[in-house]
């Protein structure tokens, strides 16, 4: 495409993109106002199953605005979405960066949405806090974004849903920048049991430049563990991260702008565990077989990458 056709594509997808974010700030107002509801605060939080918020209206409505983020700051390219079933249940399991702004999440999600659309019944499992901050929560839910537990896991399969899942969590997120190229998920095999335990497809999702949004100087695991975050907020990792506008954030607190990486995710072609593992299959060498393939491809793309952030 020439340059001329370039801007005037960026400029024509302007108001798209502004009526797109204009709702996800309505959304959020209107979730910070009623968090702050007296009568809300008295009467406790609603019971909703949280599988029953995905929104495909608001996923139209907004997804011009994911879509504008994904093409023009992160420069975001998804290959092999063809590897995804268009119907039926099936585990998509990625690599995990970027700490809490997971931009490699939002570029997926949009490309996923462009791809199907909207109706096309799609989960991202997201860890606990995301969903006790006011503003934050109501972006993301709409789009299908669920509390990380195995019940949630189980109802979205159940119900015929694409579900992303991150085995890595919190450890892999923040893992230092020098080992963006590496597959880490801690050695946490629940994701092939339930595959085994429901026959489910896995789908690899490998991504690459959510790590470069920040400088991570790794996981501070010890401290972590001294102060006991798990048993208080589920939390494995106290992260330090060097990133504008402060400079140094701890677990991404106060806050920071991630930096212009370019993201790149290839989804692999579906693993049937039970036909390349056999009649008696083991979870440990199906964790071994998933995480092989995600780290060939990994370090395919890290190859293909000249300049951190540049790409």
């Amino acid at each position: 495409m020439s340059t001329r056709g370039s801007i005037s594509g960026f400029v024509g997808a302007v108001p798209g993109a502004a009526y797109g974010v204009a709702n996800m700030v309505r959304a959020a107002s209107a979730d910070v106002l009623a968090a702050a509801d007296p009568r809300r605060l008295l009467d406790g939080p609603e019971s909703t199953d949280p599988l029953d918020l995905r929104d495909p209206d608001y996923i139209q409505r907004t997804l011009p605005a994911l879509r504008a983020m994904s093409d023009v700051y992160f420069r975001g390219e998804v290959r092999g979405l063809e590897n995804i079933p268009a119907d039926g249940p099936v585990l998509l399991v990625g690599n995990h960066s970027g700490g809490t702004l997971i931009a490699d999440t939002f570029v997926f999600a949009q490309a996923f949405y462009d791809h199907f659309g909207p109706d096309r019944k799609f989960h991202q499992l997201a860890h606990d806090l995301v969903f006790k901050v006011p503003g934050i929560r109501a972006t993301l839910q709409p789009y299908g974004t669920v509390p990380a537990s195995p019940d949630n896991m189980r109802a979205a399969l159940a119900r015929d849903a694409a579900l992303l899942v991150y085995p890595g969590g919190d450890h892999e997120s923040y893992r230092a920048t020098w080992h963006s190229a590496d597959i880490d998920f801690a050695h946490r095999t629940g994701f092939v049991r339930l595959a085994l335990e429901l026959d489910v497809p896995i789908v690899p999702v490998v991504a690459i430049g959510g790590q470069e949004t920040a400088l991570f100087l790794g996981q501070n695991q010890r401290l972590a563990k001294l102060l006991h975050l798990h048993e208080l907020m589920r939390l494995d990792v106290l992260p330090l991260q060097v990133a504008p506008p402060w400079g140094v954030t701890l677990l991404d607190l106060p806050g920071r702008i991630p930096l212009p990486a370019k993201i790149t995710v290839e989804v692999l072609p579906p693993i049937d565990l039970g036909a390349e593992l056999g009649s008696d299959p083991d979870p440990e060498k199906g964790y071994e077989l998933v995480t092989s393939r995600m780290q060939d491809t990994l370090d395919q793309l890290a190859d293909e990458r000249t300049l951190p952030v540049i790409g």
